[in-house]
């Protein structure tokens, strides 16, 4: 019987870890994501305030403000699948590898 209490106690230190790696997970993407939609706003926001009193008078400097923020993004949820991954959960880490590839490819589509 001891031998059954041990593994039971095991069991659920392991489902206790695994909760507290998966909400970090999450709050290091929604993190990651937050930080993407305050850098586009802002840059949305700069642009509003540049083009009322200006006239267009050559080529716009290049903007990288896209693809750094979804390439972190992607960075970032590419990490958490690996994390994911490593500790076993498998199918939520193949579906954050499929989001890190889709947001690499926009990243890249994004590309000056």
């Amino acid at each position: 019987m001891p031998e059954r209490a041990g593994k039971q106690s095991s069991a659920r230190e392991s489902a206790v870890t695994s909760g507290c790696v998966l909400l970090l997970v999450l709050v290091a993407d929604v993190a990651a994501a937050l930080l993407v939609v305050i850098l586009l706003a802002a840059r949305g926001l700069d642009r509003m305030d540049a083009g009322s009193g200006m006239t267009a008078t050559g080529v716009p400097p290049l903007d990288w403000t896209p693809v750094v923020g979804f390439g972190a993004l992607a960075l970032a949820v590419g990490v958490t699948a690996l994390v994911l991954l490593r500790i076993g959960h498998r199918v939520v880490g193949a579906v954050q590898l499929t989001l890190c590839g889709l947001l690499t490819l926009h990243t890249l589509g994004s590309w000056p």
